[in-house]
């Protein structure tokens, strides 16, 4: 079957490849319908590499998806052909020390979709564990199922944040993921969420959401602007999700004594860090990798109409236009956010 795939640095072609896709008899066979372009996605076409996962062999792309259920295995319950479902795109080793732990996001082991040497999805079918397959309620769209991966990154970070109902908390990079954070710390009970990003337009959309305030760090530093909303006391909370070495210059004080520093944003450079003011301050400092148990929730959130996603969705290119949703994606146009790629026909 055709698939969108990543040859090496640079080049994309959408061709023929046997993915030898097998219905095991605890897994589910899923006709895609939407994918979203993933930074992660874009970083492996324009650099080949992200840190120690390198593309060494063709690779299909894709790891954002939903799709309706066509098979299933024989010992499969709770999910039906026909069901339209989203997939959570990482498969740990579960009897291994960290999935015993609850941490199954950093078992070193796990199969995660469009990490080399893993395929993705962006095809028209994919074999998952129905264990990492989630119904979609009848009110959220594929757009929308698409988009719970990014979301639960967010869910993820707010998790890690530990929120107190009423914290306020900053945002540093006003990208897909930034966002999701953003409505993420906001639904986990934050009363505002300052984001801070050089692009007015992205700016403008995160502020498109109620309890959003945007802070335009070309006129205002985020230090300046976290000041000024906190009466001088600092954020209970700093989210990290820029990947910007200049991010951290300012980060510690951002903080009120005793918060919490959440690092999302994986920095190719290394970073100055202030330790001396983080220890006088007694600051928790949190590090996020991909997601464990909240996709389910981070479903649920969407379904409940508390988070909606779908201003996020900037355009949708159908298959035979992959290529250029990716080189759209690459070239960062300051308007949009997430640009999906639909894979089937039909409508849903």
């Amino acid at each position: 079957m055709q698939a969108l795939v990543l040859e090496r640095k640079g080049e994309i072609r959408l061709r023929d490849i046997d993915l030898q896709l097998v219905v095991g008899p605890r897994d589910v066979k899923v006709a895609i319908h939407t994918v979203g372009v993933c930074g992660s996605d874009v970083h492996y076409y324009t650099h080949g590499a992200i840190g120690a996962y390198v593309v060494n062999e063709p690779m299909v792309l894709g790891h954002e998806a939903a799709g309706t259920i066509v098979e299933v295995g024989s010992q499969v319950t709770g999910l039906a052909v026909g069901d339209r479902v989203c997939m959570e795109p990482g498969v740990p080793d579960l009897s291994s020390r960290a999935s015993k732990l609850g941490f199954y996001n950093v078992d070193p082991t796990v199969r995660f979709w469009a990490t080399p040497p893993i395929h993705g999805v962006l095809a028209p079918f994919a074999v998952h564990p129905a264990a990492f397959t989630f119904k979609l309620p009848d009110n959220v769209s594929f757009a929308e199922g698409a988009m719970v991966e990014p979301f639960a990154i967010g869910m993820q970070a707010a998790t890690r944040a530990r929120i107190v109902p009423g914290d306020v908390a900053a945002v540093i990079g006003a990208g897909p993921i930034g966002i999701m954070i953003a409505l993420a710390a906001l639904a986990g009970g934050c009363s505002k969420v300052l984001i801070a990003d050089l692009s007015r337009d992205k700016l403008v959309i995160a502020a498109s959401y109620p309890g959003i305030t945007p802070v335009h760090v070309r006129t205002e530093t985020l230090a300046e602007a976290v000041a000024h909303e906190t009466e001088e006391w600092g954020a209970d909370i700093v989210f990290e999700a820029s990947g910007s070495p200049r991010a951290f210059d300012d980060l510690v004080r951002c903080l009120r004594p005793g918060g919490a520093a959440v690092l999302v944003g994986l920095p190719v450079e290394p970073v100055r860090f202030d330790v001396p003011a983080a220890v006088a301050k007694e600051i928790r400092i949190e590090t996020v990798f991909r997601y464990a148990n909240v996709f389910d929730r981070a479903l649920a959130l969407i379904a409940s109409g508390k988070v909606d996603l779908k201003p996020l969705v900037t355009a949708t290119l159908p298959f035979e236009r992959g290529i250029e949703a990716f080189d759209r994606a690459a070239e960062g146009l300051p308007s949009d956010v997430k640009i999906q790629i639909r894979v089937a026909g039909h409508d849903g």
